[in-house]
């Protein structure tokens, strides 16, 4: 009988210590004040802004979902890397706050070490485009709960605002204007429906042209999930936000409506946009109704903003000459709570 090993068993050492070594140059990248130095640690330190009068930590955590079967299956991985950062950091946006850091967790069946670096790089690059600290992470290899080739992506952050700047709800009122701010696609959202559209029943690949459109379906259902922090921050801090949507799953509806007071109620006006064409193909080839699309996609609407009636057109201003595709996308009045696509 053999003797028996780790690496008999299905963790190998050896790979593992070299993406290690890899992986400590992409988190030494991300570097920024704040970082306190803890070598050999078990835990990473990060000081609190001693600048801020009246500092509150916001935290968030997140997935990428079944995304991950589309980059497994075509071999790119360094997207989701940055869709897990940017998710998370748009939805601690959402509270007003800038990423102060960010914890990443990788689970699979067997290391490779090719695919976690294309992983990090990507978590690396997003983390440094939101000013965010990499600061620790967990790469966990487990051969008997993850099948060959596959993995599992989640992150963690954790940023600050002053609490004198931060929206929601409570300062929403009758009359305020809603901003909407364009999504990059399907982002990380309703890729069940998407993978059981395009490779179950329309019999397409990675590799084939998306329906109705001149780019691959792995293009199409890789592009990342994109970070709203640099346009949408700066206007917050100036405060010149009420409150905003960040529109993941559950669609317009589901996210809006947690930004309305009660009493209050959205009102999105679906001509004051051209639903993207990745949406439109999947709809029109899957048969599915209007109102499932727009509870399961963001319909390309990615950030929603709320601001006051005189502010809306400025903010659009400011958003476009940030190279931004933005619109007034409709308005807040009293009635029944809620959201009305009209």
């Amino acid at each position: 009988m053999s003797e028996l090993s780790y690496r008999a068993a299905g963790v190998d050492r050896d790979v593992a210590a070299g993406a290690k070594r890899r992986i400590l140059e992409l988190v030494a990248a991300t570097a920024r004040p704040g970082v306190i130095a803890n070598p050999g640690g078990f835990g990473g330190l990060f000081r609190v802004p001693s600048e801020m009068r009246d500092p509150v930590l916001v935290s968030s955590a997140d997935g990428v979902g079944t995304k991950l079967k589309v980059a497994v299956r075509a071999g790119q991985h360094r997207g989701v890397g940055a869709d897990i950062v940017n998710h998370c950091a748009n939805d601690i946006l959402v509270e007003g706050a800038r990423p102060l850091f960010f914890l990443d967790y990788i689970g699979m069946g067997r290391l490779e070490a090719g695919t976690v670096e294309q992983i990090v790089e990507g978590i690396s690059e997003a983390c440094v485009a939101n000013q965010c600290v990499l600061l620790g992470g967990e790469t966990a290899e487990m051969p008997d709960v993850y099948a060959a080739g596959e993995y599992d992506l989640a992150g963690f952050i954790v940023g600050v605002v002053e609490d004198a700047l931060r929206p929601g709800r409570h300062r929403v009122v009758a009359g305020d204007r809603l901003v909407a701010v364009a999504s990059d696609g399907f982002h990380t959202n309703g890729y069940s429906l998407l993978r059981r559209l395009l490779f179950d029943q329309l019999k397409l690949d990675v590799d084939d042209r998306y329906p109705e459109m001149e780019r691959t379906v792995a293009e199409v259902l890789l592009e990342p999930h994109r970070s709203y922090v640099p346009c949408v921050a700066p206007l917050i801090e100036e405060g010149q936000v009420k409150a905003l949507a960040h529109i993941t799953g559950g669609g317009i509806p589901e996210n809006l409506d947690r930004a309305m007071p009660d009493g209050h109620r959205a009102i999105v006006e679906r001509g004051s946009w051209t639903v993207p064409q990745a949406f439109r193909s999947v709809m029109e080839r899957g048969g599915i109704a209007d109102e499932e699309m727009f509870l399961t996609f963001n319909m390309g609407v990615g950030l929603v903003l709320v601001v006051e009636d005189r502010a809306g057109a400025a903010v659009v201003d400011r958003l476009r000459a940030a190279g931004e595709l933005a619109w007034l996308l409709g308005h807040v009045e009293r009635g029944t709570h809620g959201v009305a696509l009209v």
